[in-house]
């Protein structure tokens, strides 16, 4: 069935929306014919010089993958030993929704929590943390961007932790799962965003952006890839048909790092959620956890008009009011509101004229 574009009510999740129809122009073309197999194809070389074009870094190494989280497991097994730490959020992807990938994939590094208001690490707490912490377990320091809040780390705030990691030769990584929203709401280009600003490591998120399914880990300093071919391997990353990761993303960048495809699609998401935002906050009752910053927003709504949306069909991810919540009179419903790349005027009004906005 063709993908209905109707205003709809769905904002789950950017991985809920449709593949771009350049997306499935790409794989066709690369599905016309035979191709070596585990990476020897033209369509990886085209994506790997992609990557490298819009980040303007042409010595950065390039590994392809089929998630997110395999990047993020990837990445940071090649930056740290089994006995080290990863510093991170508290609230980050590694640790809330991976289930122990880092671990296993590094054979045992452990994270290390950092309180993270509004999603985001302070410098000055990160120092403190790993100041005081055993010199033999430092391993790698580790950001999102967006945050799992919705928000984002300015590039001087990447550049400030950074300097810090880096003073503890630690390596710096970005969880780029959303990074092309993040890009085009900062206003800068991607390498301002990464490497410029003192990043290590990229796993580089496409499939949110709305590719059919494929990541990459962008080493900036190549030293760290050093065992990225062999771990890929080992962790059963190694795709035969690798031509189809390629050509996606290659297409998704082919226009390089200035206006293109990949900026069109962010801008799209996030304008969504901006309007979504305002619409939201227009109404009597609800209220915004944390500034919308990208394409994510996290919203109290009245337990009325939750379910006032979800009997019109609205389609996203709610938590009740926790026992801390209902002790200082808080019982909205906190909300999860995603925008992917197809979301329009009409989409998003249509969900506000389902809360009655």
């Amino acid at each position: 069935m063709p993908y209905d574009p109707t205003p709809h009510l769905n904002f789950a999740s950017d991985n809920a929306g449709p593949v771009h129809p350049r997306i499935f122009e790409a794989l066709a073309e690369a599905n016309a014919g035979h191709a070596l197999p585990y990476g020897a194809d033209p369509w990886t070389a085209r994506a790997v010089e992609a990557v490298r074009t819009v980040f303007e870094a042409p010595e950065a190494e390039v590994c392809l993958v089929p998630t997110g989280i395999a990047a993020n497991a990837l990445a940071l097994s090649c930056a740290v030993r089994p006995w080290q730490q990863i510093f991170c959020s508290e609230i980050a992807h590694i640790e809330v929704d991976e289930r122990g990938a880092v671990s296993l994939a590094s054979g045992g590094a452990d994270l290390a929590l950092l309180p993270a208001p509004h999603g985001r690490i302070d410098r000055d707490a990160l120092k403190a943390r790993v100041a005081g912490s055993d010199a033999a377990r430092r391993g790698a320091v580790s950001i999102t961007q967006v945050t799992e809040a919705g928000t984002l780390y300015a590039r001087a705030d990447v550049a400030a932790l950074a300097a810090c990691a880096h003073a503890y030769a630690m390596p710096l990584h970005m969880d780029g799962a959303r990074w092309s929203n993040a890009v085009t709401a900062l206003g800068c280009t991607p390498a301002e965003m990464t490497w410029r600003a003192g990043v290590d490591m990229l796993s580089l998120g496409a499939t949110k952006a709305g590719l059919m399914g494929a990541e990459a880990v962008v080493f900036f300093d190549p030293a760290l890839a050093a065992e990225a071919d062999t771990r890929r391997l080992r962790m059963g990353l190694s795709l035969s048909k690798q031509r189809y990761l390629g050509a996606q993303i290659a297409a998704w960048l082919a226009d390089g790092p200035g206006d293109g495809l990949w900026r069109e699609m962010a801008q799209a998401a996030n304008a969504a959620a901006a309007r979504l935002a305002t619409g939201l906050t227009a109404i009597e009752g609800v209220t915004l956890d944390h500034p919308c910053e990208a394409n994510i927003l996290f919203a109290r709504l009245p337990e009325a008009l939750h379910r006032m949306l979800i009997e019109a069909g609205a389609i996203y991810y709610a938590t009740q009011p926790t026992p801390t919540d209902l002790a200082r009179g808080e019982a909205r419903i906190r909300v999860r509101l995603v925008c992917d790349w197809s979301a329009d005027d009409a989409r998003v009004d249509a969900f506000l004229a389902a809360a009655g906005a």
